[in-house]
């Protein structure tokens, strides 16, 4: 498709005011699923984020890697369980899980990133003990329920120019590692660094008022549709823990969350620079909107 000179002008304009809007402001991005699978979306994303980080947005990356952490335990003769969504994790899983996120992910993005154009720097919930856990539930193992977040070594990196990118594990005081889900853990770290935007990347449209729908999306709830939308069984089953998610970071101190569909190319740079947007939003309060 060709594109004119005069249109390229006019989609820079139109992004002129969200530019400003967002410049020097916290941005943090959960990344993972279908995003982090397909490697045209995943370059596109990194380019998504280097853009940001030009145009002076402090973006933050979270990400998880579940899909790749199936595939290094089937290697390994393992498989893998889960309970209520969240993955069982035993003393050599979580072993498993470090060196997935930590290692072969959290670095591949970083040099992805830096292929781009842009600097990135790799952190885990482990470094300088970001994210303090303890036993989430004794069936699940080595999975962690978020106690405590240190948020000063992302805050050092976003001061020195460079992009976290932070894994999701964590520690408790003994020294034992732990497995977090993703989604909780970008709503923590967002809410700790009072961040103006969480965007969770997934693999559908948004909150939809029919799920066989795509079309239905809802652009925008609050706190109180939420609790109307779970009482009449709207939002269900994997929706559930994602919306939670978006409720949690709300209520730590993020401005506005917003569940977007990262199939869709370039849906960071949709949602946040254009009329338009993507996905569904998340507010506290939907009629105290700036």
């Amino acid at each position: 498709m060709d594109i004119s000179n005069l249109h390229r002008a006019e989609v820079l304009v139109e992004a002129l005011p969200y530019i400003r809007k967002y410049n020097g402001k916290i941005l943090v991005i959960k990344y993972g699923g279908n995003a982090m699978i397909n490697e045209d979306l995943k370059q596109q994303v990194m380019e998504d984020l280097v853009l940001l980080h030009l145009v002076g947005v402090k973006a933050v990356l979270v990400h998880g890697g579940g899909p790749e952490i199936n595939d290094m335990l089937k290697k390994i003769g393992k498989q893998a369980q889960f309970v209520d969504g969240l993955r069982v994790t035993d003393e050599e899983t979580v072993e498993v899980v470090q060196m997935v996120l930590a290692g072969k992910i959290n670095k591949t993005l970083v040099k992805l990133i830096e292929s781009k154009g842009g600097m990135a720097m790799g952190l885990s919930g482990i470094d300088g003990c970001m994210l303090r856990c303890k036993v989430k539930d004794e069936r699940l193992g080595y999975v962690g329920e978020i106690t405590n977040v240190n948020v000063q070594p992302v805050l050092d990196i976003l001061e020195k120019g460079y992009i976290p990118v932070i894994s999701t594990v964590g520690s408790d005081l003994e020294g034992n590692t732990y497995n977090i889900n993703a989604d909780t853990a970008a709503a923590y770290i967002a809410g700790a660094l009072r961040a103006e935007r969480l965007i969770t990347m997934t693999d559908i449209t948004g909150v939809m008022m029919d799920p066989k729908e795509p079309e239905s999306v809802i652009p925008c709830i609050d706190l109180k549709d939420a609790r109307q939308l779970f009482d009449t069984g709207i939002i269900s089953g994997g929706m559930i823990p994602k919306v939670q998610c978006c409720i949690d970071a709300i209520n730590h101190g993020v401005k506005k969350v917003t569940i977007l569909d990262g199939r869709v190319p370039h849906a960071v740079l949709m949602e946040l620079l254009t009329d338009e947007g993507a996905g569904t939003m998340v507010v506290k309060d939907k009629f105290a909107l700036e």
